[in-house]
């Protein structure tokens, strides 16, 4: 369905990530000689990553300040919305809107059945109706694609190896007989290394995401430069109107986003989001290669 082997990447990235996971708990059994570290690191891993899928609209809304949106107050977004939704055959999700003049958008939820859509103000008083319809389709796409396991996994892991790290130093500087076994050198470079790895895997897993909601999203609107022209006018919009980026709770949800929401070029390797000007010739080729 997809190109680029995106579906391939998202796996090897996220087998990277646990076997980053289980190579610590390794590392501390082999030093400990208590194999129980390896089997209590991947529960931590499972146990987050179901937290995190099961309440993922909450938490995403949540940090979003969004509200509920009925359809007399909004009329065209529930119009768009309920069309590509019958077009792709799926149930019409709860449609949200977050009172900022940031534009952006989002749709969380754990399957079609949970899902949520959202819509900042800003973005609706930036684009027209046919961008705006580019824009849905692509966020709807997303929790099609069950993209929101695949970012809760990915989030809940990043965030243990994190954790797990912060305490391997103190960890290794115990002078008990349990911990002599254990490689100082080697804790330390994991201690440091571990969280910057498991962090590049996110990032690259959400890109990878994105690539594949702009290319499914173009083909339930059937229209991939309407996305391309919204990526043009968001990337300008952001920059002048950014989130808070010393905001943890949309820091943790900005990989959500249709669009960096904190306006910073970043280097493609540490961004959650592919550039805008890649995604943009993607969408372009595409609308050439195919007669849209």
């Amino acid at each position: 369905m997809h190109g680029h082997n995106n579906g391939l990447k998202t796996a090897l990235l996220l087998g990277g990530m646990f076997a980053l996971l289980l190579a610590i708990g390794s590392l501390i059994s082999a030093g400990t000689g208590r194999s129980m570290f390896i089997w209590v690191f991947a529960l931590i891993g499972l146990g987050t990553t179901a937290y995190g899928y099961w309440n993922s609209d909450k938490l995403a809304l949540r940090s979003m300040h969004a509200y509920p949106v009925s359809e007399a107050e909004n009329p065209m977004m529930y119009r768009i919305v309920r069309e590509l939704s019958m077009n792709a055959q799926q149930p019409m999700p709860r449609l949200y809107i977050s009172p900022t003049s940031s534009p952006n958008a989002f749709a969380t939820g754990r399957n079609p059945q949970n899902a949520a859509v959202c819509c900042t103000e800003g973005i609706l008083q930036l684009l027209n109706e046919r961008e705006l319809r580019g824009v849905l389709g692509h966020e709807l796409m997303h929790v099609y694609n069950r993209d929101i396991l695949t970012s809760s996994v990915a989030a809940a892991v990043a965030g243990v190896i994190t954790s797990i790290a912060q305490f391997l130093m103190f960890f290794g500087g115990g002078g008990s007989n349990e911990n002599r076994n254990v490689n100082p050198i080697a804790l330390i470079a994991l201690s440091l290394l571990a969280p910057l790895a498991a962090s590049i895997i996110q990032m690259a897993v959400s890109r990878t995401r994105e690539y594949d909601a702009d290319e499914d999203g173009a083909k339930l609107t059937n229209d991939p430069l309407a996305l391309a022209s919204a990526l043009r006018k968001l990337e300008s919009g952001i920059s002048q109107a950014p989130l808070a980026a010393g905001d943890q709770k949309l820091v943790n949800s900005s990989h959500l986003m249709i669009a960096n929401p904190f306006g910073s070029r970043l280097k493609q390797m540490f961004s959650t989001h592919p550039p805008m000007d890649q995604r943009i010739a993607r969408l372009e080729a595409m609308a050439g290669g195919r007669g849209y």
